[in-house]
């Protein structure tokens, strides 16, 4: 993951943390209180540097994992779920499990008598691990509070043990990594938003040490001055941290920020709707300018989004913009085969298309007095496409380059009899949406010149679909 926010400040706060470990003013400490039968020789050192409700300055330190901790520390930040609470979560299951991995291991390898008895073992592991998760809830950057699976995207509310179980069995979901929770970052911001403080710098180095038992000898000689400083962490913070802050951060520096914009979230206010990417990132960044956004996404449509910090910046891309020097690509699924209709494989188009003044924000075909709109286009593969009613039908994915920025351009080209004549699979103004169905469209390319180093910036994004 890209750090959300500048390390620099963070950065020295935990420089000076080792030191003090360094010189034995505080120390490391492992509990034994959880036998997970792991020899943990390294956590990540987290901190986040933030501004309180009266504009004071807050120091949060904090380490990774669930049995280690930092004795002496100010200001350290505790587990979300503590280890005692884990601990109970786990004993109602913890023996039966022990007694079937004896009988397990008490026939030979691969004997019959194995698989009920594995089988039985597994969904009582499982039974524990969804138990441990509904430990965790997380306070988020509007001041709610989100259970891990709620963060994920899995379910709009915390869900019972028997709801998690019967999507787990159905493969509806995919269960986050083992220790998911546990790291720097989410520690940190549940902790600052629980606490209205606002986020200014974060950071996280590495520290390695030998046990002792139940004391951590740091070793000294691997850790640099200044420490290294590593991101949150792809496998688990990602998991966590977009649902937290609200946005996806893709890239950010003092000047831009790039996001993964979600499904569903208008990219900028709407006449009642206020909550949209660009308040989100002024929610999380309050020293950016009022209108941040360079240029829009439907609200239906996910994927890259470029916003700027400063209006000298913003000013900078929006004369990209102007000038098409930005390169754009999208990615969708279309409700059927053009190709079949003799459409070439790749080709370019032009409609013409004007606001339907009588159905807002509808399009409608009007050659003499609709805009242009030049789109090129280029079929990638036939795929067979499932339904939330269970149908399965075979669709076209296509790879969408617009030349121009006109209102519902590619959702158009697809569905116009102009155009193809096979609409976005989940399109609720020219196609059809069933419930639980979204618009398979996403920006899935941006490329252009950084506004101040203009150094060229490509970034890509794997949709969903």
């Amino acid at each position: 993951m890209w750090p959300p926010f500048n390390e620099q400040k963070a950065g020295f706060v935990l420089e000076r943390v080792i030191d003090s470990l360094k010189q034995k003013k505080i120390s490391l400490s492992r509990s034994s209180s959880l036998s997970d039968g792991r020899n943990i020789s390294q956590v990540m050192l987290g901190c986040l540097v933030g501004k309180d409700t009266s504009g004071n300055t807050v120091e949060c330190i904090t380490l990774s994992g669930i049995t280690c901790r930092l004795e002496g520390c100010e200001n350290f930040v505790e587990c979300i779920a503590s280890p005692k609470d884990i601990e109970k979560a786990l004993e109602q299951n913890d023996r039966e499990i022990h007694e079937l991995t004896a009988k397990i291991l008490s026939f030979p390898p691969n004997h019959p008598a194995c698989y009920e008895l594995k089988k039985h073992r597994d969904e009582l592991c499982l039974v524990s691990l969804l138990k441990v998760f509904l430990l965790y809830d997380f306070c988020c950057i509007d001041g709610s509070i989100k259970n891990i699976f709620e963060l994920t995207g899995d379910f709009s509310k915390k869900p019972s043990l028997e709801e998690l179980m019967e999507k787990v069995k159905s493969k509806k979901i995919t269960l986050p990594p083992t220790g998911t929770g546990d790291c720097c970052a989410p520690k940190l911001l549940h902790y600052a938003f629980l606490h209205h403080i606002q986020p200014v710098s974060m950071a996280e180095t590495r520290l390695r040490f030998t046990l002792r038992e139940n004391s951590c000898i740091l070793n000294e000689e691997l850790i640099s001055s200044p420490p290294v400083l590593e991101p949150p962490c792809d496998s688990r913070c990602s998991f966590l941290l977009p649902g937290m802050t609200g946005l996806n951060i893709v890239y950010r520096d003092e000047y831009i920020i790039v996001v993964n914009k979600q499904s569903g979230i208008l990219s900028v206010p709407g006449r009642t709707e206020k909550d949209c990417i660009s308040n989100r990132v002024r929610r999380l960044f309050p020293d950016c300018i009022d209108q941040p956004a360079v240029h829009r996404l439907d609200m239906e449509t996910s994927g890259l989004m470029v916003l700027a910090f400063t209006k000298e910046a913003h000013r900078e891309l929006s004369r990209q913009f102007e000038s098409k020097e930005v390169k754009k690509m999208y990615t969708a699924l279309i409700d059927g085969i053009p190709s079949k209709k003799g459409f070439a494989s790749e080709g370019e188009m032009e409609l013409f298309f004007r606001v339907d003044l009588d159905n807002r924000p509808h399009q409608i075909w009007d050659e003499q007095y609709g805009k242009k709109a030049v789109t090129r286009w280029k079929f990638e593969d036939v795929e067979y496409y499932t339904d939330p009613l269970g149908n399965r039908r075979p669709v076209t994915r296509v790879s969408f380059i617009p030349l121009t920025g006109r209102t519902h351009q590619l959702r158009l080209a697809a569905a116009s009899p102009k155009g193809f004549g096979c609409p976005i699979i989940g399109d609720s103004l020219y196609g059809c949406c069933l419930p639980g169905e979204r618009l398979l469209l996403h920006a899935s390319y941006l490329s252009f010149a950084h506004p101040v180093s203009k150094k060229k910036l490509v970034f890509k994004s794997k949709c969903e679909f």
